[in-house]
């Protein structure tokens, strides 16, 4: 899992060739850290096919902002700078996580 910032989101995010998944989350969020070991585990299983990335919200709230980021957590699917697909809130769930992944490897 490569950690984003204001810094390399651009390059890693919106310029990568392929897919890229990103993990919005925040310090505070206690369903966003419940997932975080589960989606460690799809980077593991899935990271030859598709990149793996994550943004801590609290550090970068803007960057989340301009991302269209209201609430978390958030499991987002980039391609050629666009979000392509999410999964968001009560939603996130590992099952939904993962099909949303299978979709684009």
């Amino acid at each position: 899992m490569l950690d984003l910032d204001k810094t390399n989101f651009e390059e890693e995010v919106l310029k990568a060739d392929g897919y890229v998944f990103v993990d919005f989350y925040g310090d505070g969020c206690v369903p966003c850290q419940a997932l975080m070991p589960k989606v460690h585990e799809f980077a593991e299983t899935y990271g030859d096919k598709m990149k793996f990335t994550s943004l801590n919200t609290t550090k970068a709230r803007r960057l989340a902002i301009s991302q269209k980021i209201l609430g978390l957590p958030v499991m987002a699917i980039y391609k050629g700078g666009e979000k392509i697909d999410e999964v968001v809130k009560d939603d996130a769930t590992p099952e939904s996580i993962e099909a949303m992944i299978q979709k684009y490897i």
